[in-house]
């Protein structure tokens, strides 16, 4: 059986592969790895990843919530993820 977290991290992966890194390996990115920072999306492409969060996750991004420290790097994104979903299953 996959890990919840294991599946999370290989959709997001599965979704900047896709939509950003324009053919370059989704693995060569460290966990750690700020977005912003790598090139990999810019401000335009915060809001396309928003959208794929919210609908390939089931959460509603707040617009309070659109900083770094949740969205700018896998490592952050996995537990902004499961928080969200937590609070709406409470």
């Amino acid at each position: 059986m996959v890990n919840p977290a294991d599946d999370m991290e290989m959709r997001i992966r599965a979704f900047l592969a896709d939509n950003f890194m324009m053919g370059q390996d989704s693995t060569a990115l460290s966990r750690d790895d700020s977005f912003l920072d790598a090139g990999i999306i810019d401000s335009t492409g915060v809001l396309e990843l928003i959208v794929f969060l919210e609908d390939a996750f089931g959460i509603q991004v707040e617009d309070e919530e659109m900083v770094p420290t949740n969205l700018d790097s896998i490592a952050n994104l996995i537990p902004f993820i499961r928080s969200k979903q937590t609070s709406a299953e409470a």
